[in-house]
């Protein structure tokens, strides 16, 4: 049985590197760059903060040098969730809503069904906070397992995309 840990803010650096392998996988490419550094510090921020916004569960990687490369501690899967507050509505009541994001398995522990059991805990405990709606966006290799996990459609899609230039830029 998988019995995944909430993350803590020591798990930062692996969060981030388990969320590019997540970029490589979907798109070809990791570019490294300062949104690692920036990734990293807001990943330790809010797993320390006493109502953090952040929250996620872990499988931690065997110890085994072949495994670990010379026996460092490393995660073998993660997944994050993003807790949000809007303004309550009849659908929502609480206002709170959770948003599933950087669900990942390192290729070294993939098919052992740690994306799932991660991804349940995180569902878990929205469910614990009350969090009655949780929106994620999945890659067409990920959709059965949200789909398994009582995922929909949105009844309304999006029309827009809209990004606003910074002011500078404004004329």
């Amino acid at each position: 049985m998988i019995t995944p840990r909430a993350a803590r803010p020591e798990d930062a650096a692996e969060l981030v590197r388990l969320r590019r392998l997540m970029f490589l996988a979907m798109n070809g490419r990791a570019d490294p760059g300062s949104w690692e550094r920036n990734a990293e510090e807001i990943t330790r921020r809010e797993l320390a903060g006493p109502d953090p916004h952040l929250i996620g569960f872990v499988v931690d990687g065997e110890a085994d040098e072949a495994a670990a490369g010379a026996g460092a501690p490393h995660l073998a899967a993660g997944a994050l969730g993003w807790i949000d507050e809007r303004l309550p509505s009849p659908v929502n009541p609480t206002g709170r809503m959770g948003f599933v994001f950087n669900v990942c398995t390192d290729p070294r522990y993939r098919g052992r069904g740690y994306a799932r059991a991660t991804t349940e805990a995180l569902l878990g405990r929205f469910a614990q906070q009350g969090i009655g709606r949780v929106d994620l966006h999945a890659t067409d290799a990920a959709v059965p397992l949200y789909r398994s996990l009582g995922f929909t459609e949105h009844s309304t899609p999006l029309s827009l995309d809209l990004r606003r230039r910074p002011s500078a830029e404004v004329g």
